[in-house]
């Protein structure tokens, strides 16, 4: 896995061995990053379920000026630690070691509020739902903003109140739902 474009371009990136991650492909993750290229100058990043940290460090990579990488697995926080150092984006980046709910409910008191979040939740666990929610309640999405969940192509994405979907992208097995706040929410 290697950051693909930016300022940490070609940099190789740690992940974790095993099964208890998946990272998204580098061929999803160009994909993902060729759609979303021209939104990402100035933007505050939210990666959750971080995993290494490679869709952050990406983003950051291509001029976001800050991430947040919600992991609560501890070896996923180490190698995010050493994956921002190695590309040198470790001053705006900022890691959340905790789990994503709680995570959530503390940004929401810190009134932090984000243009773009990504969220590539473990596939059969039915967080993406909970955590959707929450970022509406909390108010953790800029009214312009949009968030991106990856997700089975096998389990649908229920109907969040507050958020409608922009836009779903479809790879073979996966499938990258985009949603932003309705009008109401505005």
């Amino acid at each position: 896995m290697r950051v693909i474009s930016g300022l940490a371009k070609g940099r190789k990136l740690q992940t974790i061995e095993g099964l208890s991650t998946r990272p998204t492909t580098d061929r999803i993750k160009e994909t993902l990053f060729n759609m979303i290229a021209f939104d990402l100058p100035e933007v505050r990043f939210l990666d959750l379920f971080a995993g290494s940290g490679a869709i952050g460090i990406e983003a950051l990579s291509r001029g976001a000026t800050e991430a947040v990488f919600v992991e609560h697995n501890p070896q996923c926080q180490q190698i995010i630690r050493e994956n921002l150092m190695h590309t040198k984006l470790d001053k705006q980046g900022r890691l959340l070691a905790l789990e994503v709910p709680k995570a959530l409910l503390q940004l929401t008191k810190e009134e932090a509020v984000f243009d773009i979040v990504f969220m590539d939740p473990p596939y059969q666990a039915g967080l993406a739902e909970p955590a959707l929610l929450e970022i509406v309640r909390g108010g953790l999405l800029k009214k312009d903003g949009y968030i991106i969940v990856e997700r089975s192509a096998q389990i649908p994405l229920a109907s969040i109140p507050g958020l409608r979907v922009l836009r779903e992208k479809e790879y073979r097995t996966t499938v990258m739902t985009f949603l932003c706040l309705e009008e109401e929410m505005i």
